[in-house]
């Protein structure tokens, strides 16, 4: 399984599937997995911009294996041609090794050695803030029960995680110059740094908020743009920031908090660009209810059960559908978007195992 999981991977590796710029069509990548795929009925639909996704059935499952095919772009610190797989001591290098072309090699593998019931959904738009594809297949007919996610959590089921909302904040301020005296409430830039101090003493308080193992509330400021020069005040301010709440944490509910944090008359935009539900999805009776249905799931198919993960997935959009969702994969987050991204090749065994076993249950 481990020779077929890495002739899969380097076929995959040399196909540039960058998002950004996401410049991915229906063929490439994805004429090599149709390859690779037969007996089995696919469907190849192009949701546009690069997103395209290929779902793949034999016979008649319940079950479905999810892998984004999508990498981030590669960096100036890539210590050789990111897109020609390395095979050397006892890991495999190339870009999306890790994120998560491994896992999508090893389902080819596992396909070919068996002949049970099998159902696969290749994507190419995960690492981007414009999901399409998983949307788009779960607005259709599917009739699937259960999903499983592939990202990298070193080979054990993965059954929460935190959702994630990223927004734009705009700040409306009045031209002057410097020297007045109205320039601390006037200036939009002074109207941001207040709005960042409260927001960052509010998460600071939300530390004792807990669930599956998770706590806290993740938060970042990625971006602050705004002004002219020293002397003159800023008339505008953008910032960029996002968060990540529990399962228990309702998102609606904290951008009203964000929202509020800004001054009367200094609002000029609160816009959410992107957001991905908690795994489980839903209230917070929901949400246990669905972490026990994937717990027995996870339990049923062998597979050892993970910590919850900061990390955002997938996995959250087919529960949020009523799929019972887990995450599970091969590799380790902490190589993931890194230069000279890895596997460990026992990972990579693992999981062609593990899913061979699956598909022959």
């Amino acid at each position: 399984m481990l020779a077929e999981t890495l002739r899969h991977l380097e076929a995959l590796v040399s196909f540039d599937t960058r998002n950004p710029p996401r410049a991915i069509g229906t063929g490439g990548i994805f004429d090599y997995i149709r390859a690779q795929l037969l007996g089995f009925r696919v469907e190849v639909v192009d949701h546009g911009d690069g997103a395209v996704s290929l779902l793949a059935v034999r016979g008649a499952p319940r079950r479905l294996f999810n892998v984004h095919l999508d990498t981030v772009p590669d960096s100036p610190h890539w210590s050789a041609d990111p897109f020609k797989l390395r095979v050397a001591g006892d890991r495999a290098t190339g870009l999306g090794a890790c994120d998560i072309k491994g896992a999508a090699a090893g389902l080819l593998a596992a396909a070919q050695a068996t002949r049970g019931d099998a159902a696969f959904l290749f994507s190419s738009d995960e690492e981007a803030n414009d999901a399409r594809c998983i949307p788009g297949f779960l607005a259709g007919d599917h009739g699937f029960l259960e999903a499983i996610v592939a990202e990298p959590t070193r080979c054990e089921a993965v059954l929460a995680h935190r959702g994630i909302s990223s927004v734009r904040l705009r700040f409306r301020g009045s031209a002057g110059h410097a020297s007045g005296a109205g320039a601390l409430q006037a200036n939009a830039l002074h109207q941001a740094m207040r709005w960042g101090v409260r927001a960052l003493d509010f998460v600071q308080a939300q530390d004792h908020q807990r669930f599956g193992g998770l706590t806290g509330l993740r938060f970042n400021v990625g971006k602050v743009e705004g002004g002219i020069k020293a002397n003159v005040i800023a008339p505008e301010a953008e910032v960029r920031f996002g968060f990540r709440p529990l399962p228990s944490q309702d998102i609606d509910q904290l951008h009203t908090r964000f929202g509020g944090f800004v001054e009367a008359g200094a609002l000029e935009r609160y816009e959410e660009t992107f957001r991905g539900p908690s795994l489980p999805a839903g209230d917070v009776a929901e949400a246990e209810d669905r972490r026990l249905q994937a717990r027995d799931l996870a339990d049923a198919l062998g597979l050892p059960i993970g910590n919850a993960v900061d990390f955002w997935t997938e996995a959250s959009l087919f529960s949020q559908a009523g799929l019972t969702a887990l995450v599970f994969g091969p590799g380790d987050i902490a190589q993931a978007h890194t230069a000279d991204e890895w596997v460990a090749l026992d990972q990579l065994e693992a999981y062609a195992d593990v899913v061979a076993r699956i598909m022959t249950q």
